[in-house]
């Protein structure tokens, strides 16, 4: 039998494959696990693990830095893996069991099992998160015109899972104890990969997702099959890892092994400089053309990653000056703020995309450049509103959170300007044989982006013990500390408008 006629009895469901609906799912309680983890961390750190450190906030800073940049390194590593070892469904099922034992570590009141947690998390997440999008799209044939709105009610469910996480994770942690939060968390990884598991016991998803060799799959390593090796390895990474984390810790001696650097500041910097001398060789060896597209998508590449820095500071800088100096009374948590960004981006995000179709329908959708122009200057403008707010603070140093709902309006639409069209140009303007490459680099950019957090939230440490510390205080660090930081956005996103004709020269007929 053909597998156009496998693909034609396949069965529907509101016009697209039913194993969209399973993968939805999967992938919000995916998210809910980790958006709800991620809501607590850093004040978890700051409030337990840190609390005696004179230098809590820097230590906090540097392991959330280095947390998130190896998440998402991971995704390179455990792609490369499912593409030639285990498959789809089986990097799903490993990676969802490893973060849902990373979840419930975390829920353990003990310092040792906090970096071994995260450490899991870290290697589940680079089995699981490349490989749940690419099934999705695995579901379509070339040229279906659903793929689009089916990754559209696909991310749906992304935003859905970290919209809700943050509320129910932060109220539970704030009522009855941090570990119950991540204990949720936990809860709600197994019920993604319970729904996984019934979409393969519905046989929804038909033969994909299985292993791209079976031989490969079975080849034996020391004696034991690669189906069975590379989770026994991914499990042993978990340790190491942990110790990676946990070589800043150091700092509750005064200092580091490494001086101001940690391990995790080391690879990446590492990783940086190999991967800028093999793009020279690549760019060297390519037609005029050819270079022209690469240096676009590595400027893609780099503002995305500006962008990401920004943003990502919600997670760490913004939920401590949301949890010291904004009056959330009767409204939500610091940890619930996180909601706010999964929020505005369900909200808003069919609307983007009808103003995207009207403008091209009237040949005045700007190109990619100025999208991404715009971006960063919205970024910049939402923390100069943040930087505004200590105009209008009580005397604690307590700030209205309309600012901060302001603010997260504000980069939530830049988000959209600029997210949902960089991974599509990449691949546009990336020459076939290096697509795959480029799409690792893209990936990347969002681990550099939290280096960029990272360094960020060390200068903005409030470097104190005292839980007194005055609220004024705190308050004059972060607003000035966000006006320096709407200056880097907005002069980064002049800049980019600035030279969008001659980006548009680089891309020639990519949009």
């Amino acid at each position: 039998m053909s597998k156009t006629i496998l693909t034609n009895q396949e069965p529907q469901l509101f016009g697209h494959p039913k194993g969209l609906f399973y993968l939805f799912f999967a992938e919000l309680w995916e998210r809910f696990s980790f958006y709800g983890m991620r809501a607590l961390l850093m004040l978890y750190m700051v409030n337990e693990i840190f609390v005696a450190l004179a230098e809590k906030d820097v230590a906090a800073a540097a392991v959330y830095a280095s947390y998130g940049s190896l998440v998402y390194a991971s995704t390179v590593v455990g792609g490369r893996i499912s593409d030639k070892i285990l498959g789809m469904r089986s990097s799903i099922f490993l990676g969802g069991i490893l973060m849902s034992i990373g979840h419930f570590v975390l829920a353990i009141e003990n310092d040792i099992a906090f970096f071994l947690a995260l450490a899991f998390i870290v290697v589940g997440n680079g089995f699981f998160k490349p490989n749940i999008s690419t099934f999705v799209g695995s579901l379509y044939k070339d040229g279906d015109r659903r793929k689009d709105s089916g990754f559209t009610i696909f991310y749906m469910g992304i935003n859905i899972g970290g919209f809700v996480a943050p509320l129910l994770c932060g109220w539970l942690a704030a009522k009855y104890g941090w570990h119950y939060g991540f204990g949720l968390a936990g809860i709600g990884m197994l019920a993604g990969l319970i729904f996984f598991w019934s979409g393969i016991k519905k046989n929804v998803f038909g033969d994909r997702g299985l292993p791209p060799n079976q031989a490969v799959y079975e080849k034996k390593i020391l004696g034991i099959p690669q189906k069975i090796f590379v989770p026994i390895v991914a499990f042993l990474c978990a340790p190491l890892i942990a110790y990676v984390l946990a070589s800043y810790k150091a700092i509750a001696g005064g200092d580091t092994l490494l001086g101001d650097q940690n391990y995790v500041n080391l690879i990446f910097k590492f990783i940086g400089v190999a991967i800028l001398i093999y793009m020279g060789i690549i760019l060297y060896n390519s037609t005029a053309d050819e270079r022209k597209k690469l240096i676009m998508a590595l400027l893609i590449t780099f503002f995305m990653t500006l962008f990401w820095g920004f943003h990502e500071l919600s997670g760490s800088v913004i939920t401590l000056f949301a949890d010291r100096n904004v009056d959330l009374d009767g409204i939500m948590n610091a940890s619930q703020t996180n909601s706010l960004n999964s929020l505005v981006i369900i909200v808003l995000s069919i609307p983007v995309s009808l103003l995207w179709a009207y403008l091209s329908k009237k040949n005045l959708n700007p190109r990619t450049p100025y999208k991404f122009g715009f971006g960063l200057l919205l970024a910049g403008l939402s923390f100069y509103i943040l930087s505004l707010s200590g105009n209008n603070a009580d005397e604690n140093g307590m700030v209205p959170f309309a600012y901060l709902f302001i603010m997260y309006f504000i980069i939530s639409i830049g988000e959209l300007f600029m997210s949902p069209v960089g991974l599509s140009k990449i691949t546009d303007l990336s020459p076939t044989r290096i697509v795959a490459f480029m799409m690792g680099i893209w990936f990347l950019s969002s681990a550099y982006a939290f280096q960029i957090v990272g360094f960020i939230s060390e200068q903005l440490a409030v470097e104190s013990t005292d839980v007194n510390v005055g609220g004024l205080d705190t308050l004059a660090i972060y607003t000035d500390g966000f006006l320096l930081i709407a200056k880097y956005a907005l002069g980064a996103g002049l800049v980019v408008i600035a030279f969008s004709p001659l980006m548009k020269k680089l891309m020639g007929k990519v949009h």
